[in-house]
């Protein structure tokens, strides 16, 4: 039976939507989603969904097209080495040697320094200056990097190799990453506590509160001891969807809400920037799932197939991995629509954020 097709075989919504009769493809900017559909109830929603956000986006290609003309590369490039050198300045090499040797090994070690620059395009998106964001966005990545350490140990995911090279506590014994990741957790309070300049002591607070609920006991240690737990059962999508928002997203988050709050925004520029957020957080750990099954050791720069060994439950085990990628691009969808509300040249990196986590290799 034919599925139901209100428009033409390929009809083009505006300059950025183009739907066939099994497909949508939207454009926005440099960013292409692809999404089939299987059932007229499926298309129509759809419709809705993409000609909605497309509405809410038109107004981006009247504005000078900020995001085919922003240099995101470069934005990136430049960004990273503004956090790698206040990184390097907030835990220089001093005694006791071997604990700032190996909290430097982690913290140094590379990585995308995704967290600390969403935090400074948070705070610059609401009209703030990256200064006003960067103790936070350091804070942040020593924060990622504890995790990371902690999530490595043999009592965790048990990984050998992080960043393309052998993780904490390969180098200086489990004991000492123990350590490590606690005292790069005490230096990101004490860095922001220490270090921030020029914002209110409200805001200071509300941002130290936002942090702290994002990963503790309600945040990413309820995420991560789930994820523990549900290890070798049957999890629901509920269930999965809960380990990631919890383990994953709500960092992310916090890192968009603080760069927003100590860039001057007001409760409606904060909600916005929340429930962007949220999308990207777990768009970010779907994506995670999809290349752990697709994407080899070397190419990821860590373990690959570590969940399908360990009988994790993850988006490509319980949906498939086209209804995986197919949720990725609704995810991506979600995200970007919340920008709309906001200046598009200011929230030109974002958009190109949403489109890197979504069509990252590794």
């Amino acid at each position: 039976m034919a599925l139901f097709n209100p428009y033409p075989k390929s009809w083009q919504f505006n300059q950025s939507c183009i739907i066939t009769s099994k497909m949508i493809i939207c454009h926005f900017g440099n960013v292409k989603l692809v999404r089939g559909v299987n059932s007229g109830h499926e298309f129509r929603k759809l419709i809705f969904q993409t000609t909605s956000a497309s509405r809410r986006l038109a107004h981006i290609s009247q504005d000078k097209r900020p995001l085919v003309t922003f240099q995101f590369e470069e934005y990136l490039v430049m960004k990273g080495k503004q956090v790698n050198n206040s990184l390097d300045e907030a835990v220089p090499l001093r005694h006791p040697i071997k604990i700032h040797e190996a909290m430097r090994y982690s913290l140094i070690a590379g990585g995308k320094r995704v967290r600390p620059i969403l935090c400074i395009a948070s705070c610059e998106l609401v009209g703030g200056d990256k200064s006003l964001a960067m103790p936070m966005a350091c804070a942040l990545e020593m924060i990622h990097t504890a995790s990371l350490i902690h999530d490595d140990l043999p009592c965790m995911d048990n990984d050998d190799l992080r960043r393309g090279k052998p993780t904490n506590h390969k180098v200086f014994g489990e004991a000492t990453a123990v350590l490590i990741g606690d005292a790069l957790i005490s230096l990101a309070f004490e860095h922001i506590a220490s270090n921030t300049r020029n914002i209110s002591p409200d805001r200071v607070v509300r941002a130290l509160a936002e942090l702290s609920t994002a990963i503790g006991s309600q945040g990413l240690v309820a995420g991560q001891m789930m994820d523990l737990e549900s290890e070798g059962k049957e999890v629901s999508l509920t269930e999965l969807e809960y380990i990631h928002v919890h383990k994953t997203a709500k960092l992310l988050e916090a890192c968009l809400v603080c760069g927003a709050i100590m860039g001057g925004g007001n409760t409606t520029d904060i909600e916005k920037v929340r429930k962007y957020a949220r999308c990207i957080g777990l768009l970010f750990q779907v994506v995670d799932d999809i290349l752990d099954v697709t994407k080899s050791s070397e190419e990821l720069g860590k373990t690959a197939g570590k969940d399908l060994v360990s009988n994790k439950g993850t988006y490509p085990k319980l949906m498939g991995i086209d209804k995986a990628k197919k949720f990725a691009s609704e995810l991506m969808i979600q995200a970007v629509g919340e920008l709309a509300y906001f200046d598009a040249t200011r929230a030109a990196p974002l958009y190109h954020v949403a489109n890197y986590i979504a069509n990252r290799e590794n």
